[in-house]
């Protein structure tokens, strides 16, 4: 049965981090994927900022699926993957917490993304590894069932040989949520599903749970992140209405759709 349930979770969307002036070094390239890279010492002053405000350690996806109900606090997790998402892990570690980071199989292996071996040390040390689609639609949600079916299951089939088990757990690509990219997921066997939307709500769509996340951007203060990280309605409010105002170009086709977002992305930037 679909329906809603409600939990306190907030859950940071992070992309890269990067020396200052290596954006190229890990994830996609682009003017719009270096908006999401975080400089390495702004990312630790996040870190820092978001244990001060007293939040302790991140949940993780895992956490949410034992039971939806108990899961409280907030989630950290870094789409794409990255090639430094080893280094980031290091970070998340030296502070005893566990991050969720969500890889695009079709990169896996090229340059400046994670390989085999780096998958299967995230998912060692304790980190959730889940599926960020298999070559990362931007516009996700207009693939048919077909392809939607097929970004879903090769990239759930790809971890599964690396990871020795399929993944449970995925992170939509580009923002876009429909109903029928979580009807595909859970027909791949993902039980949670990761948004772009900003809320706390939980939704269910045939046995899956769908949670939104709250995006990080390259010039977001440390203070914000803390804000988030703890719940406070003011920056969650602001991306709620940043959010809103980009409904109305999803209708639109293609490069305008991808355009309009790039503009109100920058409108974003802290």
């Amino acid at each position: 049965m679909n329906g809603s349930r409600h939990s306190s979770t907030t859950t940071l969307i992070y992309h890269d981090v990067v020396a200052a002036g290596h954006e190229s070094d890990s994830g996609f390239g682009g003017a719009d994927a270096d908006r999401y890279k975080l400089e390495s010492g702004l990312f630790a002053a996040h870190l820092a900022a978001i244990a001060q405000a007293g939040n302790g350690a991140p949940v993780t996806g895992h956490d949410l699926l034992a039971d939806p109900g108990a899961a409280r606090g907030w989630s950290i997790t870094f789409d794409d993957g990255g090639a430094s998402a080893r280094a980031i892990a290091r970070e998340l570690e030296a502070r005893g917490w566990r991050g969720q980071f969500f890889v695009t199989t079709d990169r896996v292996g090229t340059e400046g993304f994670v390989d085999d071996d780096a998958i299967r040390a995230l998912a060692a040390a304790g980190h959730v590894v889940g599926s960020h689609s298999h070559t990362h639609p931007q516009r996700m949600a207009a693939c048919s069932t077909a392809e939607l079916e097929r970004e879903w299951e090769l990239s759930v089939e790809r971890l599964a040989a690396v990871l020795g088990e399929r993944p449970e757990v995925a992170a939509i690509p580009g923002g876009w949520y429909s109903p029928q990219v979580a009807h595909a997921a859970a027909k791949a066997g993902i039980r949670l599903l990761y948004t772009s939307e900003p809320t706390r709500v939980l939704r269910e769509v045939d046995g899956c749970l769908v949670a939104g996340r709250f995006a990080i951007l390259h010039r977001t203060s440390a203070r914000t992140a803390a804000g988030l990280a703890s719940g406070r309605i003011g920056p969650r409010a602001g991306q709620r209405v940043r959010r809103m105002a980009l409904a109305p170009v999803k209708r639109l086709s293609g490069g305008g759709y991808l355009r309009a977002r790039a503009a109100l992305l920058r409108l974003d930037d802290d």
